[in-house]
């Protein structure tokens, strides 16, 4: 009887990943607490945490001979339409002015207008927030998509690593190294420059 082909879906790898980045940033983050570390030390020691169990997941996974199944919700289509007819023009705003000689008559229109003003700000700031919230969400599918992506490409191997440890090693290091090499080259760079 054949066994059958370990899948691991997207949606579960996507979430230990975060899981991992945020245990990474919290263990540096703690550990060097009592040292004076710079930006860059802490970055080069959480991609040394990263690859590491990067390259001990995928050498497990292609020794196995894991495939990745994508369960993560699709996106809805959106229609494309003329939702916002005046973007990208600023509105032509008429500010009045108010002249009164009556001093009791100013200050009820100050606290007026601050109160018409605090409203504004208000949902400004809900706007903003709005904003803030869908650039994560954009933000979270797009890390989702290049970590699918690029470990559906190395499970893709997995038919020729299945029982072979040495070849199993030899991809996940290799892998690992271009997934996070230009990184530390960043780091590097904008260090020395």
């Amino acid at each position: 009887m054949k066994a059958k082909q370990a899948y691991l879906k997207g949606k579960s790898v996507f979430i230990v990943s975060l899981i991992v980045i945020t245990i990474t940033t919290l263990t540096v983050y703690l550990t060097g607490i009592n040292y004076n570390r710079s930006v860059t030390l802490n970055l080069y020691l959480s991609l040394s945490i990263i690859g590491t169990v990067l390259i001990l997941f995928m050498t497990y996974g292609l020794y196995t001979g894991v495939k990745l199944k994508d369960n993560y919700p699709k996106n809805k289509t959106l229609k494309s339409g003329d939702y916002i007819s005046s973007a990208g023009s600023f509105p032509d705003i008429q500010v009045p002015t108010i002249d009164t000689e009556d001093v009791i008559i100013g200050i009820v229109v100050s606290f007026l207008f601050w109160i018409v003003t605090s409203v504004l700000l208000f949902l400004f700031l809900i706007l903003i927030e709005a904003i803030f919230w869908f650039s994560i969400f954009i933000l979270l599918a797009m890390l989702y998509w290049v970590f699918f992506r690029a470990l559906k490409l190395v499970f893709s191997k997995s038919k020729t690593t299945k029982n072979n440890l040495g070849l199993s090693l030899m991809y996940a290091t290799f892998y690992t190294t271009l997934y996070l090499s230009w990184i530390f080259l960043i780091a590097y760079f904008s260090q020395n420059f």
